[in-house]
């Protein structure tokens, strides 16, 4: 027998020489046997190097036990969402992984194709508009856990294909919607970890001082993008309809270069904005928080918002900097809507567009 092989054993139960419970064998079978040496434990910590644990998740899983742990996590979550949605009246729904034409979303799609059709399909990169298609027909809440499939960059924060949950809830608004995220992931944590508060272990580093304390308690902090913007820059934007104007675009293009914020082609108003918050605000959300109202021109498919010109009634959610949730009030009359829908073919055709 060899390290890593599976065996059976058959005998009398008992203690070893240390206490532990264990078993004193009359037969032992091989059951199968380990082709390859594993590698040497050290305590708890990996002892695989990312490359390796990323490629081969089998050795990594027999490797290292505390991983299991993020598969049991993960059911858990999802658990809890269909029951938290369904509870709500939501119903869940599938639809369709191979579109004619890939919308819902902004991303370059895979394509594949159909022998028996002799047609060119995309893998969808969003479930969006078939769901919008249900409400349309009267099922006013309605929801899809899914795989989604854009073929672009990969980080450490994007890949190819991965799963969402989209929903949509006809006659709710985004005050709604930021109440609904805030029980349900402050409920979700508080059922399956026993606590508000979690900690994150960058690089699944133990040294205390890199160690993050996430704070999941309601409510969440709210930071109203442009104010927010103002209050960490300490200087006055530009608002409303100027926003729109060159002038607005000169303005942070500077912006950018004074603070050293990175923006590549083409430096738009939209994406020079955009860059300033990921430099400025995203950082300031370890524990859960979310960024609202967004600018029109950054949302064009958003319903204005009812008290602020230029403005719309839309936010996202961070944590541990990174981005949870986008969601908003959904722009609902037909010929503002298709305005809108024909700015954004312009600016698609521009690379001004915020994915």
């Amino acid at each position: 027998m060899r390290r890593g092989d599976i065996i059976g054993a058959e005998g009398k139960p008992g203690r070893s020489k240390n206490g532990e419970l264990s078993v004193r064998p009359e037969i032992v079978v091989s059951l199968s046997y380990c082709m390859h040496m594993l590698p040497k434990t050290e305590g708890d910590k990996n002892v695989l190097n990312k490359d390796t644990r990323y490629r081969q998740r089998y050795l990594d899983l027999i490797m290292n036990n505390h991983v299991k742990k993020i598969f049991r996590v993960r059911n858990q979550i999802i658990d809890y969402l269909r029951t938290y949605l369904r509870n709500l009246d939501f119903t869940e729904v599938e639809t369709p992984m191979m579109n004619m034409i890939p919308g819902g979303a902004t991303a370059r799609p895979f394509e594949t194709y159909h022998n028996d059709l002799q047609m060119k399909l995309y893998m969808r990169i969003a479930p969006e508009l078939y769901l919008k298609m249900l409400i349309i027909g009267g099922m006013e809440r309605v929801f899809e856990v899914g795989k989604q499939f854009r073929n672009e960059g990969i980080d450490m924060t994007h890949n190819p294909e991965f799963t969402t949950c989209e929903f949509y809830w006809a006659y709710a608004d985004y005050n709604d919607l930021m109440k609904f995220t805030e029980d349900f992931l402050s409920s979700m944590v508080k059922t399956i970890t026993g606590s508000y508060k979690i900690l994150y272990h960058p690089d699944q580093d133990n040294d205390p001082a890199k160690v993050l304390e996430i704070d999941f308690t309601p409510p969440f902090r709210r930071i109203p993008m442009m104010k927010g913007l103002e209050e960490a820059l300490g200087i006055e934007l530009p608002k409303g309809k100027d926003l729109a104007t060159e002038e607005a675009r000169e303005f942070f293009d500077k912006l950018c270069k004074e603070k050293n914020v990175d923006c590549s082609a083409p430096r738009s108003t939209t994406r020079l904005i955009d860059k300033l918050v990921g430099a400025f605000l995203e950082v300031q959300c370890v524990s859960p928080a979310f960024i609202i109202d967004h600018p029109q021109i950054m949302s064009p498919l958003a319903k204005w918002h009812r008290h602020e010109e230029g403005l719309t009634e839309r936010f996202e959610l961070f944590a541990n900097c990174h981005e949870l949730i986008n969601a908003y009030t959904e722009l609902n009359d037909p010929k503002v809507q298709l305005e809108a829908f024909m700015k954004q073919v312009d600016a698609k055709a521009t690379g001004d567009l915020e994915a």
